[in-house]
């Protein structure tokens, strides 16, 4: 009864979140990578001069991030929100229209930028603003937007695709996001705003202070959460990024390949949940650490593979983690920095992740270019996800005691 009064008093706050993280599924690899053979064959690119371009115009959203992420902590959700929903349909549409190869690095970077980058980020720091003893369950609804785009757009779009032009396509999903602008405004008509929060409502982090993002650049805990922050949205957008490559490596259509995204989605949604409501009674400190030893798991059976069985193993582990990762790390930057400059922290850590995502489709890309297979690649990276979770749990274990000093 709790959970529904919650979901009941809370409803038009948390409506906005599930739609924001909805249309940031339009500048998400899943979505943009299930046109990858038409773009290629349609602008003759190799998987390395696309995973090029796809590098480069995601590094410059990443860039652009630092300083645009920065932006909620100055302008109300309903208005920076509903301005990045019409430049996110701007996007698609010039996706959809556009004629020359060499303008793929600025569609790219457009879409990165209001899609995964400032859709997400508006999404997260609204939640982690606006909700403290329930946080982790705000943030698992909010996420429930990504999960249900994850879920129905590639196998929707996928199947669209064998009866209808994928520019076609690309209006469509300029049509929806721009239609979100509007309900967005709708929903938060009353918005919780920065400004009407009083100190006292506000969470403070490790030594009872609200830390700035120049404080957080230099402090020794957030170098020691780089490969963790890189390693998911990199990897996990190389993989769905060259998933028509996969496919053809483990001797499976496309379509039995997408077809196999709902579940993996089903088991995302299922560990959200789980993470949120546990991260309001155990704390981010004792489960942060641990959230990416279902990647190494994955990426070991996606290297061993031989069919659709193994594959489906490994995006069991895959959901696990992508699950862990919608909820725990945006509480992480609440509870150990504060919330009061949350909107300039989290755009330096969401800038961080999408770099991430900027360099594994490159990386990968190339090394395909260069003979080294797809499945050699997963073993490297189950690898360095075991690296990183070992630097997680030296590092959060040496700044958990600080948060004591936050009571």
């Amino acid at each position: 009864m709790r959970t529904l009064a919650f979901l009941r008093d809370n409803a038009r706050w948390l409506s906005a979140g599930i739609l924001l993280t909805f249309l940031s599924s339009f500048g998400q690899t899943f979505f943009i990578s299930i046109f990858a053979g038409e773009i290629r064959e349609g602008f003759g690119l190799s998987h390395g001069e696309w995973g090029g371009i796809y590098s480069v115009g995601t590094a410059a959203s990443a860039i652009l991030m630092v300083w645009a992420g920065g932006l909620t902590d100055i302008f109300r959700v309903r208005v920076i929100g509903a301005v990045i929903a019409v430049a996110l349909a701007l996007s698609c549409l010039a996706m959809a229209l556009n004629p020359v190869w060499w303008l793929l690095p600025l569609v790219i970077f457009a879409l990165r930028f209001t899609g995964q980058g400032m859709s997400g980020h508006i999404a997260v720091v609204g939640m982690a603003r606006w909700f403290i003893a329930a946080r982790g369950r705000a943030l698992s609804v909010a996420k429930l937007g990504f999960s249900l785009g994850e879920a129905i757009l590639p196998v929707l779009f996928v199947a669209l695709m064998l009866i209808m032009d994928w520019r076609i396509l690309w209006l469509v999903a300029a049509g929806i996001a721009l239609l979100g602008a509007p309900v967005l405004l709708l929903l938060l008509r009353q918005e919780r705003t920065p400004q009407s929060h009083a100190d006292s409502d506000q969470s403070l982090g490790m030594e009872a202070r609200h830390w700035t993002r120049n404080q957080t650049l230099r402090h020794w805990l957030f170098w020691f959460m780089i490969p963790a922050l890189l390693g998911p949205s990199a990897f996990n957008t190389a993989f769905f990024f060259h998933q028509v490559h996969i496919a053809e490596i483990k001797s499976l259509s496309h379509v039995e390949l997408v077809a196999m995204f709902p579940f993996y989605t089903a088991v995302s949604i299922g560990a959200m949940i789980l993470s949120g409501w546990a991260l309001d009674r155990i704390g981010t400190p004792r489960l942060i650490p641990w959230m990416q030893v279902p990647m190494v798991i994955a990426f070991a059976l996606f290297a061993v593979a031989g069919g659709s069985w193994g594959m489906v193993a490994g995006f069991f582990f895959l959901g696990l983690n992508t699950g862990f990762n919608n909820t725990l790390p945006s509480a992480f930057w609440a509870e150990f920095y504060g919330t009061r400059h949350i909107g300039s922290i989290k755009a330096m850590s969401a800038a961080v992740m999408v770099l991430g995502s900027a360099i594994g489709p490159g990386v990968s890309g190339v090394a395909i270019d260069l003979g080294i297979g797809i499945e050699t690649q997963f073993w490297w990276i189950a690898f360095f996800f075991m690296l990183s979770t070992a630097l997680m749990v030296v590092g959060v274990g040496r700044a958990t005691p600080l948060l004591s000093r936050s009571t």
